[in-house]
């Protein structure tokens, strides 16, 4: 089967062919570089995307932001983004700490992308 992908490895946007029998790779072209080929195979075979989300903290007004550690299995995206919705948190939270082991059973983690210290809330956001 042949797929037609655009690389997203630079700002070159190689647009390649990839040749795919029986679930492996037989042959990529229209890559400038080795990086074309690996974004290739693994696109063509197993793609995998970072997660990015924010996610509401008990005791700051302002939404924590996360992302996965690693890429995940593009299938996974979903039920990573329901289970990231589902947290429940409380400051104090700093940039770097996991959030969530493993999710989805993918063995990556989410982490927080930022600090966020304990703000008192006001009476109206109680």
């Amino acid at each position: 089967m042949e797929q037609l992908i655009t690389c997203i490895n630079c700002p070159i946007g190689c647009r390649m062919t990839v040749d795919v029998e029986d679930g492996k790779v037989v042959s990529v072209t229209g890559n400038s570089c080795k990086r074309g080929i690996t974004y290739a195979a693994q696109e063509s075979i197993a793609p995998k995307r970072m997660v990015t989300a924010v996610v509401y903290v008990r005791g700051s007004r302002m939404p924590l932001s996360v992302k996965t550690s690693e890429p995940i299995a593009k299938k996974l995206i979903f039920p990573c983004m329901q289970a990231i919705k589902a947290l429940m948190l409380e400051a104090p939270i700093c940039m770097g700490d996991v959030v969530l082991r493993d999710v989805c059973g993918s063995g990556v983690d989410v982490v927080a992308t930022k600090s966020i210290g304990t703000v008192p809330l006001t009476p109206e956001q109680a």
